[in-house]
């Protein structure tokens, strides 16, 4: 008899995304690269908003802390994804498992929060420029950075501390190709209702209000520009919030499938690729589209780079 506590199960099957060799091999090489991308994008980020004192600004802090997120986020999936890719065996350990599973729900439940957070940036620099240098303080932007890290590790801590407690006795094939909650979930031996009650309520919080909150910022935002008259006016204030609305577009158009697939019943190799979305590509393209769209951070990044090049000789 199995009881509560009692693990039997010490590894993880992984599942693949193909059986095929070749198709092995272009993933590897497709997730290399992205995986390479990502770090170095965000990296780079952190690196321009650290040193150049102009992009000391509430609006880069939140950027820094995006970027952070995102490393957190590719650097606990993919390089267990690319060691399976090339591995006869595709398992992860049982601790190797549990640490995926909070470093990626601790990265996935902050991010959402500090989306919110960055849409309010925005709306107090749109609607309450006036206010907006004493409601936005270092302290204030130290304060909700805190409070985004802390709510989402706590929901991490929580989610992942009610796995522990379940018992594992096979069969062990996860499927997917990480440890994500509700696929470990289906291989208990004992019931997860607890644990499925606090995975949806933390969905609602997270995803539902937070997604909520976004938009009525924008509502806002939106409606406060279109009352600028002049049309130059109109654009400069759209592209100081143009990024993120991108960004938090990307990213939540593909969270809100993953939370819908189970009813429109969709394959598994859907569901993977919706979750590579948000797991992979999505921090490989936020550095991309911040710098493309935002003169700034461009600007210093090209400053960076020439001054690299200078001390370089070249």
């Amino acid at each position: 008899m199995i009881t509560p506590n009692q693990t039997t199960v010490t590894e993880f099957i992984l599942q693949s995304f193909t059986e095929n060799p070749r198709l092995q091999s272009l993933f590897f090489s497709l997730f290399l690269l992205l995986f390479v991308t990502a770090m170095a994008g965000n990296v780079l980020i952190i690196a321009a908003i650290h040193v150049s004192t102009r992009l000391h600004l509430p609006m880069y802090f939140f950027l820094a802390n995006l970027a952070i997120l995102d490393i957190i986020c590719t650097s606990s999936i993919l390089p267990k994804v690319l060691e399976n890719l090339i591995s006869a065996r595709k398992t992860i350990s049982f601790g190797g498992c549990m640490n995926q599973m909070f470093f990626f729900t601790w990265s996935l439940s902050s991010e959402l929060l500090l989306f919110t957070a960055m849409a309010y940036d925005r709306f107090l620099a749109i609607c309450q420029p006036l206010h907006y240098s004493t409601m936005m303080s270092k302290t204030a932007c130290v304060a909700l950075a805190a409070f985004v890290w802390s709510i989402g590790g706590l929901n991490s801590v929580i989610l992942t501390g009610l796995v522990l407690r379940l018992s594992f006795c096979g069969p062990n094939l996860v499927p997917h190709f990480f440890c994500e909650i509700p696929p470990v979930l289906l291989l208990s031996c004992t019931p997860t209702y607890w644990n499925d009650i606090l995975t949806i309520t933390a969905d609602i919080f997270l995803a539902g209000l937070n997604f909520l909150l976004t938009m009525v910022s924008y509502s806002f935002i939106i409606s406060s520009v279109m009352k600028i008259r002049t049309r130059e006016g109109k654009k400069r204030a759209f592209s100081t919030c143009s990024s993120h609305l991108t960004v938090v577009t990307l990213y939540y158009s593909t969270v809100l499938y993953t939370y819908i697939r189970p009813v429109l019943g969709t394959s598994g190799f859907l569901d993977k690729s919706a979750s590579v979305l948000y797991t992979v590509l999505t921090p490989t393209l936020n550095p991309l589209i911040y710098t493309l769209r935002n003169k700034d951070v461009k600007v210093r990044l090209l400053s960076a780079e020439h001054s690299t090049k200078c001390g370089l000789g070249v």
